[in-house]
């Protein structure tokens, strides 16, 4: 019997008997060295064998586990482990298959110990590369079940957390073995990001995860399932970072992660930052997209989900450009509007939403270079509904918009204000300036504050003084700020004017002056001042005819008068200018306090009398004109004969009369203005009376005199209207007939000049034939005689050929 046994052993292939060699009599003792090292051997040797190897180890340790003899299964995954580290890349494909069957079968069954030592055996084996590719493997019995390792709830902590470790570690291996291989399995399938990213973020979600951790290997389930999200999230393409997103927000809502929402900005962080950058854009749509679906959820959800929005992306606006950058803006005003519509009543989290897309807004254009900046606001001022649509609505959504429109304002740095207002901006800003909205009219404010605060001096023109504004920044317009000023100075002032005038609200009075001081602080200078100086006395001008205005009113406009007064000679450094102001500031002191700062408003008690009918406390137009001619200014006709601001100049399409035409106003003012000047300046302290005589003399008169009425440029203008309107609607045959005479004439006159050539040629010809007659008789011949003969041939010349109709026009 023995002998039988001995015989049938003999007779066993030789790869059995090396793999039962390895098993040891006492599983205690572990794997057999000596005989692991023969099997290596023979397997290299002959690698055809390999396969039937694995398929051998497979059925034993199969019928251990079925026998549970748990420590010959190990025996036998060692042994695998070492075969698949020993075969070389071009014959690895023969075991893998044995191998992969294995690493199932112990992952199927219930001991907690087999399915750690299976999941590391199948990491070790998603390191290795392979030459080969593999057309029919697949990995979605793995999938399922690393993904239901990492939900692991043992009562063992220890063992819980080395579970779910086990799991993400397969799965980290799994995608490594599948992504670089594109003939395995597409992991990016729908059915496997379902499993695989969830159960990440129930990891993650566990505990506190530290993305800072410096750790080589992560020690924890949330850190390790943080590292393997940045790894998957790195290898997705374009194609494929939507299959990621898709299965994230729905683990975010089923779970209610969004409120609070701290887990979920650290989860789109990690996404951000981990994604390749050309990408990051399509994190951004998705989630607004996402938004849009949950319009009907709660406010609060789409708070959370805005200021997600808002943290990430900062990191997606470098990457976007053109078109991409502007779709985002256009969907984040979208729902601007969308939450403005629908909108009942004002609660303050529809506001916090709100809020959250503006600063997501801001956040998106702060990181765009300032030309782009430039576009965005453009772009979103372009969405502004008109002021004229003075529906609850509209005023609620312009609100909205323009708010957006300064969180944008707030980003730029104005360099150039050519380039910061560009006339398709400035046009419907001045417009907006002059609706009936009070918050409106302040949002405007602080938008121009934003673009002309250059020195970072807004902070300190917000109080409204007569005093030194001590650490002052300025610095002397460039040209370009010059032109800019003719151009658009008088639009803006104009603007601000009628905004303030319209009523005496403290904060709207305050933003107004604060930014009529930048624009005086920035763009004044010798060739400027004069404008500053009439937008002042429009504002003193506004105050005193304006029979609308309250008292109050009244004594705040003539308060701002004089505070910009003081800062124009400051700015400008024209000493003279300053003393006036001064002096004028004096009597206020004395007689009436109530026309100096500060402000009053119209809640607060006031003196019970505000006469504000005092002229000599006012300031006078000819006594400006003078300081100024002291310190030099020699060319002081723009605030002369210039109009000071006024209510009603509706007309902002073109820009106001400037200083650049000084002498268009000259003739019409010259004499209404004379005796206001005499009466005027006989109020103003410390100003003596000057003769007109030597201002308004023969030649000044002779000069005005010489100029075009408004009569003849008026007809003019209408001549040229005239005569374009004919070219415009006449036929074409009307307007050859009446052209004709003139072309006859012009005919006629060139051939009298051509038959006058004409007889002296033949003149010539007749005297030429003669002589050429003499030269025959003397035997002479040439080409003078036949070019004689030709002359006096009679033929028509060229030039006396008429040019034909169509080649009039």
């Amino acid at each position: 019997m023995l002998g039988c046994c001995g015989c049938c052993s003999a007779l066993r292939p030789r790869y059995k008997r090396l793999v039962d060699n390895i098993f040891p009599a006492n599983p205690e003792d572990g794997l057999v060295k000596s005989n692991m090292e023969k099997l290596t051997f023979y397997s290299l040797r002959s690698p055809e064998k390999l396969d039937r190897i694995g398929e051998y180890l497979y059925q034993r340790a199969s019928k251990d586990i079925y026998r549970k003899r748990y420590k010959f299964v190990e025996i036998a995954m060692e042994a695998m482990d070492l075969l698949l580290k020993a075969c070389h890349a071009q014959i690895l494909n023969l075991f893998v298959e044995s191998f992969l069957r294995m690493v199932q079968k112990l992952l199927e069954d219930t001991n907690p110990t087999l399915q750690i030592m299976a999941t590391n055996s199948f990491v070790r084996f998603a390191n290795i590369e392979e030459d080969t590719p593999s057309y029919h493997r697949r990995y979605d019995f793995f999938i399922s079940k690393f993904s239901s390792m990492c939900y692991g709830n043992n009562d063992d902590v220890e063992l819980r957390d080395s579970i779910r470790m086990a799991g993400i570690n397969g799965l980290q291996g799994v995608i490594r073995k599948t992504v670089s291989d594109d003939l395995v399995a597409n992991i990016w399938e729908k059915q496997h990001m379902e499993k695989i990213v969830p159960s990440l973020l129930f990891n993650m979600q566990s505990g506190p995860s530290k993305s800072t951790d410096t750790e080589a290997t992560p020690s924890t389930p949330p850190l390790l399932a943080e590292a393997v999200l940045r790894e998957l999230v790195s290898r997705a393409s374009f194609g494929h970072i939507k299959s990621v997103l898709k299965p994230l927000l729905t683990h975010m809502d089923h779970h209610k992660l969004w409120v609070p929402n701290r887990f979920a900005i650290d989860t789109f962080r990690i996404v951000m930052i981990s994604i390749q950058p050309q990408y990051s854009y399509t994190v951004v749509e998705t989630l607004m997209s996402h938004l849009d679906q949950n319009l009907t959820s709660s406010p609060k959800t789409r708070t959370s989900l805005a200021v997600v929005l808002s943290k990430i992306i900062a990191i997606a606006a470098g990457e976007s450009v053109g078109p991409s950058a502007l779709d985002i803006i256009n969907n984040l005003l979208m729902h601007l509007k969308t939450s403005v519509s629908t909108q009942q009543e004002s609660t303050p989290e529809e506001t916090q939403y709100q809020e959250a897309l503006i600063n997501a807004l801001g956040e998106f254009a702060n990181h765009h270079p300032d030309y782009q900046k430039i576009e965005i606001m453009l772009f979103i001022m372009n969405t502004v509904p008109d002021p004229s649509n003075k529906s609850r609505g509209d005023q609620l959504l312009q609100n909205i918009l323009l708010k957006s429109l300064l969180k944008v304002g707030t980003q730029y740095r104005t360099v150039s204000f050519e380039k910061a207002f560009p006339v398709s901006f400035l046009q419907p800003l001045l417009k907006m300036a002059r609706a009936a909205s009070i918050p409106i009219r302040i949002i405007v404010m602080q938008i121009f504050q934003q673009l002309l605060d250059r020195h970072q001096n807004q902070h300190l023109l917000n109080v409204i003084s007569v005093g030194n504004y001590t650490t002052l920044t300025i610095e002397t317009p460039s040209r370009s700020d010059i032109l800019f000023t003719h151009k658009y100075g008088s639009n803006i002032l104009q603007s601000i004017i009628e905004s303030m005038s319209q009523e005496n609200h403290l904060e709207l009075l305050k933003s107004s002056y604060n930014t009529v001081a930048l624009v005086i602080v920035e763009m004044a200078c010798g060739e400027t001042v004069q404008e500053f100086l009439l937008f002042v006395l429009g504002v003193q001008q506004v105050a005193v005819t304006e029979v609308e205005l309250s008292p109050k009113h009244r004594c705040n406009l003539h308060s701002i008068a004089i505070s910009l007064l003081v800062l124009l000679g400051r700015c400008t450094a024209i000493g003279t200018l300053v003393e006036y102001a001064e002096k004028l500031i004096q009597a206020r002191k004395e007689e009436a306090t109530y026309l100096l700062p500060p402000l009053m408003d119209n809640d607060k008690s006031a003196p019970s009398t505000l006469n504000t009918n005092l002229p000599h406390l006012l300031i006078d137009k000819l006594a400006v004109v003078e300081c100024l001619q002291q310190t030099g200014l020699v060319e002081v006709n723009r605030i002369q004969t210039g109009t000071p601001y006024a209510l009603n100049q509706t007309d902002t399409s073109a820009h106001r009369h400037s200083w650049v035409d000084t002498h268009s106003a000259v003739r019409n003012s010259v004499v209404d203005s004379s005796y206001n000047d005499i009466e005027s300046i006989s109020s103003s302290p410390g100003v003596q009376k000057r003769s007109l005589a030597s201002e308004y003399n023969f030649e000044s008169m002779k000069r005005v005199l010489a100029e075009p009425t408004e009569a003849s440029k008026r007809e003019a203008r209408e001549k040229q209207m005239q005569i374009g309107r004919t070219f415009r609607e006449t036929a074409f045959e009307d307007l050859v007939r009446r052209t004709e005479p003139k072309h006859d004439v012009i005919q006629n006159k060139l051939n009298e000049i051509f038959n006058a050539l004409s007889a002296e040629r033949q003149i010539s010809a007749t005297c030429g034939v003669q002589a050429g007659s003499l030269l025959v008789g003397n035997g002479l011949n040439g080409p003078l005689i036949d070019g004689a003969k030709h002359a006096a041939s009679g033929q028509r010349p060229i030039y006396e050929n008429n040019f034909p109709e169509l080649f009039f026009y």
